[in-house]
């Protein structure tokens, strides 16, 4: 059986820069950042969209390795503060 967690925080205001992604280049203003820890493999994906559209964009510089739920949750929260300080952010170094 595949065990998997997944956090999404809505209402992030990307800071001046906004978020690094691979498929669109920078995401700017009100996003949600989403993420999902496979404990099969030990990666997190991390992805935003611009909230209440529907496509998903891959953060820049993920995926990244977590040991546990608890880190992959840390990452999550760190993604979302990196979003908020903007700048061309990418998923945080694990």
């Amino acid at each position: 059986m595949t065990k998997w967690s997944s956090w999404t925080t809505t209402g992030v205001i990307a800071g001046p820069g906004g978020v690094a992604t691979v498929e669109a280049g920078a995401v700017t203003g009100d996003v949600t950042v989403h993420t999902t820890w496979s404990a099969d493999d030990g990666l997190a994906l991390v992805a935003v969209q611009y909230t209440g559209a529907s496509d998903w964009f891959t953060m820049a510089g993920g995926p990244a390795h977590c040991a546990s739920e608890a880190e992959s949750r840390d990452l999550h929260q760190a993604a979302v503060e990196a979003a908020r300080r903007g700048g061309g952010a990418t998923v945080p170094a694990t």
